[in-house]
């Protein structure tokens, strides 16, 4: 059985247009999939612990090949225990606004959390990161009030965006990414009609990855 973890990252509940987007993917989704297995986390209602010194000392000698105090074997056990429920999915599905041009402040700190060494990735001292992900697949619901790809960059925005989700997925290992965009949610003649549109195109893309 298949299990996607389904992460939201907008603070506005049901009025979310990522939210409402990604549960029409999801929703298109489950109707080819019944079995799947759908675990939702709300990063604003997550116990999201402070990544404070103990922690960042834990996450060094892990990479250095130390062994942890006490202290740090719990600090440690809290990274491990969150993250697992990241790395336990088989497929992503992020529903995230645009905020000042990056993502919501509230996912980088889950993201900061979870993307650990030995757990999401591994550091080669001459050729680099490498991811420790395999066979995993996301799918990002992109909302932005002004930002769109047609108009000027950056006097309506800067992409850092779906820029970050994509480096920071790849960097674990995650390379089968699509986007699904609703953009700009603002400055459009027709945001009923816009929305719907991005509406079908989550639920053409749904229909789609059934077929896979």
């Amino acid at each position: 059985m298949a299990k996607l973890l389904y992460v939201r990252a907008s603070p506005r509940g049901e009025e979310s247009k990522s939210a409402q987007l990604a549960e029409a993917y999801l929703g298109s989704l489950r109707k080819a999939n019944p079995d799947l297995e759908v675990d939702t986390l709300s990063v604003w209602d997550a116990d999201l612990p402070v990544f404070d010194g103990n922690k960042v000392a834990a996450k060094i000698n892990v990479m250095t090949g130390e062994r942890h105090n006490a202290v740090q074997r719990t600090a440690w056990g809290q990274i491990i225990e969150i993250a697992g429920r990241f790395i336990a999915a088989d497929r992503y599905l992020f529903a995230v606004p645009m905020w000042n041009s990056g993502i919501p402040y509230r996912l980088k700190h889950y993201i900061d959390v979870i993307h650990q060494p030995g757990m999401l990735w591994g550091l080669n001292p001459e050729t680099g990161y490498f991811g420790l992900l395999e066979n995993k697949h996301a799918t990002l619901v992109l909302t932005s009030g002004a930002y769109a790809a047609e108009f000027p960059s950056p006097a309506f925005g800067v992409d850092l965006h779906s820029t970050y989700m994509r480096a920071w997925l790849n960097q674990a290992g995650v390379a089968a990414i699509d986007e699904i965009r609703f953009q700009p949610t603002l400055l459009t003649q027709d945001p009923a009609g816009d929305f719907e549109r991005a509406k079908q195109t989550a639920i053409d893309l749904a229909l789609a990855h059934n077929r896979v």
